[in-house]
């Protein structure tokens, strides 16, 4: 059974996860607006990977005879000067969500509750592969430049995407 303590971090990672889902779907709005249809489906199924992460706290809470709950939260950003910019802000953003995760996990191990950090360490690996699939992205874009071709050619190649890292297997 969880702590009441670790119960309510977890919840509020829950708010977290779902709040990084409709930040990526603002981007994904953001990318349709400017013609960059690839960028938006990057983006979109970077909003559906999040909502698989808060379901998967989500369950876990009611695995452990826990009450998970859905907690709101403030609307994201909506507009960008550029698709730099954008991930710029996106590779910010997992940024922050690894310390949370990290504070979870310390939290975790303080109590201690083992379940609860084998949860986190899969969290703890899939921020490494958010982390630098956004800063790569970053780096191309600053390669770009102002290139109109380049922007059209990584749209293309960020359009293939038709799922992430964590799709496979058991990582729901």
């Amino acid at each position: 059974m969880l702590s009441q303590s670790l119960q309510d971090s977890l919840n509020e990672q829950i708010k977290n996860e779902f709040y990084s889902a409709h930040v990526y779907l603002s981007m994904s709005s953001w990318f349709d607006d400017k013609g960059l249809p690839g960028f938006a489906k990057w983006m979109r199924v970077q909003y559906q990977e999040e909502l698989a992460h808060g379901l998967k706290i989500f369950d876990f809470i009611n695995d452990r005879d826990g009450r998970a709950l859905v907690l709101g939260f403030d609307a994201p950003p909506s507009d960008w000067k550029s698709p730099l910019d954008v991930f710029e802000d996106s590779y910010s953003h997992e940024q922050k969500v690894t310390a949370m995760i990290n504070a979870l996990y310390a939290q975790a191990q303080q109590e201690p509750d083992y379940a609860t950090l084998v949860l986190m360490q899969w969290f703890i690996s899939e921020q490494v592969e958010e982390e630098k699939s956004a800063k790569l992205i970053v780096d191309q874009l600053k390669l770009a430049g102002d290139s109109a071709s380049a922007i059209l050619i990584l749209d293309r190649e960020l359009g293939a995407r038709t799922r992430g890292p964590d799709s496979e297997g058991d990582a729901s």
